[in-house]
């Protein structure tokens, strides 16, 4: 029904330009065991977060950053109301818990903000809210006929 792959630019550029610095001063270390468990935890850090894709389909929202080790999914059914929002700049990007709740965002400020019936608020970061709306309105309309 609807699949977005956002692509984290900044974070990219910013940590590559980080792995660029680790590999130079690796060989010039003569591959020192610092810069070089440096140089891997960041190449990891960014297969882990350098894209956030989004899918709803008929009963389910889920997100998946990069390798897709790190996913999460809520049923449709479990949704109370959603609304887009902007989030302040200190929430920062990954996932963190902020004062409104979970949010799972690579860059933007833009994200969908889900209110659970359980109480729960989740934020799933998107440069295409309008979008993701329409696809969760879609959605609903069909999971509300079951």
């Amino acid at each position: 029904m609807y699949k977005h792959t956002q692509v984290g630019y900044f974070l990219i550029i910013t940590y590559s330009l980080v792995i660029l610095f680790l590999c130079v001063l690796n060989i010039l270390t003569d591959f020192h065991p610092i810069p070089l468990i440096g140089l891997i935890i960041m190449v990891i850090v960014l297969g882990f977060f350098a894209t956030l894709t989004v899918k709803v389909t008929d009963r389910r929202i889920g997100i998946q950053f990069g390798w897709g080790v790190l996913r999460k999914g809520f049923h449709l059914k479990d949704v109370e109301a959603y609304q887009v929002v902007k989030n302040p700049w200190y929430f920062g990007w990954g996932i963190r818990y902020t004062p409104r709740g979970w949010l799972f965002r690579i860059s933007g400020r833009s994200a969908i903000e889900l209110k659970m019936k359980s109480g729960k608020i989740y934020r799933i970061g998107t440069d295409e809210p309008n979008r993701l709306t329409k696809a969760l309105n879609e959605a609903l309309q069909v999971t509300s006929v079951d």
